[in-house]
């Protein structure tokens, strides 16, 4: 009984965690900006230039960060750029041609019914990608579920450990981790749920890791990615599991923060002010 107690209550919490993750989470937690800010997308752009891997981070409903993101891809011209927004199926669907119409673009990613903020926010960065070749990195909500019953490492396959995705985390920063997911989701969250959003971060995060690698392992780089600031940071980020796989990349980092705060490690930081957004915790005060 209580073996089959604890599957169903790891079930309710599979279904909780990829509903939460499919709308970004509900809200964010900010430190300080670290001191390595700069003042401009072409400052920026000067810093990042010469790594073989440069991860672009963004607030997903941040107009000023996407701005930012295709400028710097102009400016670094990279063979390869690596999305968290799309999978690879879709990302080798996608053209020069097709990349530089936005309506047709959003069409052929789907992208009204993607649950990800409108197109036109993203259009400029799609359109400054046209000359690279495209590879995608989304875990898909069916195979998500899948992934979080079955253990990420399991789902991930046989590079698992290549990439370090088959390690527990130290348990300080496992616990960090969780209070971290519990804090991004106003305090709503189970705590039975909180190591399950902490493993489909960690897979999301080796998914472009290896998203990474293909792209440079086809194209020899420089490889840009579009991404969450969650994923481009360096403490925790991405650039973890891609390091554990690639010793010897390099790779840098930018972090884009709203009105001075950011959380996270990266060699970058670029400021822009706060979107306008309605408090993403007030659903939970309902009642």
């Amino acid at each position: 009984m209580r073996k089959l107690i604890l599957f169903v209550r790891k079930a309710v919490a599979v279904n909780a965690a990829l509903a939460f993750f499919a709308i970004g989470g509900a809200a964010s937690v900010y430190a300080e900006a670290a001191p390595e800010s700069v003042p401009s997308a072409e400052a920026a752009s000067t810093l990042l230039t010469g790594a073989d891997v440069v991860i672009l981070g963004e607030v997903h409903d941040n107009a000023l960060h996407h701005l930012n993101q295709a400028e710097v891809l102009s400016r670094i011209a990279p063979r390869a750029v690596v999305w968290e927004m799309i999978t690879q199926e879709q990302a080798e669907g996608l053209t020069s041609g097709t990349l530089a119409d936005a309506e047709m673009t959003s069409k052929a990613l789907d992208w009204a019914e993607s649950g990800w903020p409108d197109f036109d926010l993203y259009a400029p960065v799609f359109a400054a990608a046209a000359p690279a070749q495209q590879f995608g990195a989304l875990v898909p909500r069916g195979e998500a579920r899948d992934a979080l019953e079955q253990g990420v490492a399991k789902y991930f396959g046989e590079r698992a450990s290549e990439f370090g995705l088959d390690q527990p985390l130290p348990e300080a920063e496992q616990s960090a981790r969780e209070a971290d997911q519990m804090a991004n989701h106003c305090n709503a969250m189970p705590e039975e749920m909180l190591p399950v959003l902490v493993d489909f971060q960690r897979l999301r995060d080796a998914a472009l890791a290896r998203a990474v690698d293909r792209a440079l392992t086809q194209t020899g780089g420089p490889v840009v990615v579009i991404t969450g600031n969650g994923h481009a940071r360096l403490d925790r980020g991405l650039a973890v599991y891609l390091k554990a796989a690639r010793p010897g990349v390099q790779v840098l980092s930018l972090g884009q923060s709203e009105g001075g705060t950011i959380r996270g490690t990266f060699d970058v930081v670029l400021d822009s002010p706060a979107a306008e957004r309605p408090d993403p915790c007030l659903a939970f005060r309902k009642g």
